[in-house]
């Protein structure tokens, strides 16, 4: 873990994000205090939701039920008063 101070970080911040990029976490101090974290963002859980439903089967009767409140919710022209 690097310490760097609140000015070091603002000023050379490309290079801050790209040692986080590399897994690095950075601790910004201001005077004697910490006062932030960066460090390399969480994986996002997009492949593994998407590993998920490949493995189940739809379900046909939800989708039946989704269908259903789509068209319950469909838009729906409206004025508006005027103020």
């Amino acid at each position: 873990m690097k310490t760097v101070t609140a000015t070091e970080a603002a000023r050379n911040f490309a290079a801050v994000l790209d040692e986080a990029e590399r897994g690095e976490t950075i601790v910004v101090v201001r005077g004697s205090r910490r006062v932030a974290t960066i460090g390399p963002a969480a994986a996002a859980p997009g492949r593994a939701v998407k590993e998920l439903l490949r493995r189940h089967r739809p379900d046909r009767d939800w989708v039946k039920d989704l269908w259903r409140v789509r068209r319950l919710t469909a838009d729906q022209e409206r004025s508006w008063p005027d103020a």
